[in-house]
């Protein structure tokens, strides 16, 4: 019998062991507002209550093992959701994972990827301006990845969605506050392995200094298993911005071309962020022009955002948006968002 009970208890504590060696989390956020919206082009105005004020509602899982030797295996699986009507997605037919799903092995080498994650356009846009990644407010990434459907026939200058299926993505380690990304996307082309999309992005953090940048070159539309876009599609971007403490200014230029039409995007972007209270003040502006058609457009937005916790802010935008030849809009709200 004694024997029998130290057998027990040597297999609890071996799977006790096995299993500190390895973590699942469940994480996500929400974010909701109220406001009146009226783009650029639109006919009328529209008062709603939508997701992803400042940014895109999400929940999943991710998790790590620890291989022994400094290597680990990892993975994520998060899904975008519309919380103000629990619609997954961020559009119709949005493939469930379209945030991420992959698996990775990292170590002091680096870390490889396979599967779907950010594009490289993704992160140095977001990075590169004081309004991060939201796709209601922030006017370099309204005018990057999201179309208007209305007169003005805006399209976005991002080649192929922010993020990437069907993909293998190595990233360096990070040395001098310096690290990058390659990527390669399959096209899954049957007859035709020449397709496909592939790129890089780098990130340098140093002090204040913040550096970012992505190049792009896409014949593959996403998400999902993606089709060809019929072209070949050319996209870059570079980014700055420095903390003075009382204020961080940000800058970013960047070009978009396609093969098959003439012309290209040309988008500036100037912002600002500055502490105010438990919060900060947020302000940007850009200008996309399409040479080929001399019509531009400029959209700036100020606004304050308060942290309410670590967890939990709270924030009020404004924003002013013009098209060449078109009527101008001018949209508002107010939000809150949740970390979990």
């Amino acid at each position: 019998m004694q024997k029998k009970l130290i057998a027990l208890a040597t297999a609890a504590l071996c799977a006790t062991g096995a299993y500190a060696q390895s973590s699942v989390q469940l994480s996500g956020l929400t974010d909701v507002y109220a406001g009146s919206i009226k783009m650029a082009g639109d006919a009328n105005r529209k008062s709603v209550v939508n997701s992803g004020g400042m940014t895109t509602s999400w929940f999943g899982f991710q998790g790590s093992e620890d291989l022994g030797g400094g290597l680990k295996a990892n993975f994520m699986l998060n899904s975008f959701i519309q919380v103000d009507t629990g619609v997954q997605g961020r559009f119709p037919n949005d493939t469930f994972f379209s945030r991420d799903a992959f698996v990775s092995l990292s170590g002091g080498f680096g870390e490889v990827k396979l599967g779907r994650w950010m594009a490289p356009n993704f992160l140095p846009s977001v990075i590169g301006n004081p309004l991060g990644d939201s796709f209601t407010f922030s006017p370099l990434i309204l005018h990057k990845n999201v179309p208007l459907f209305n007169a003005s026939g805006w399209q976005a200058t991002t080649p192929s969605d922010t993020g990437w299926s069907n993909q293998i993505a190595y990233t360096t380690p990070t040395v001098g506050g310096f690290k990058a990304n390659l990527q390669y996307q399959f096209g899954e082309q049957a007859g035709n392995n020449g397709k496909k999309n592939v790129g890089a992005n780098f990130f340098y953090f140093g002090g204040p200094l913040t550096l970012t940048g992505y190049y792009e070159r896409d014949q593959i539309s996403n998400p999902g298993q993606g089709t060809y876009l019929g072209t070949t599609k050319k996209d870059w971007m570079l980014a700055g911005a420095y903390d003075f403490k009382v204020v961080k200014p940000y800058l970013s230029y960047g070009q978009a071309e396609a093969d098959n039409a003439p012309g290209k995007a040309k988008t500036l972007q100037v912002g600002a962020s500055a502490p105010l209270g438990a919060g900060k003040l947020l302000a940007a502006w850009a200008k996309t022009e399409l040479t080929a058609s001399d019509l531009d457009r400029k959209t700036l937005t100020v606004g304050y955002d308060y942290n309410l916790s670590k967890r939990t802010d709270v924030y009020a935008m404004y924003m002013n948006d013009k098209i060449t030849n078109q009527s101008s809009g001018n949209s508002f709200g107010v939000g809150i968002r949740h970390r979990f």
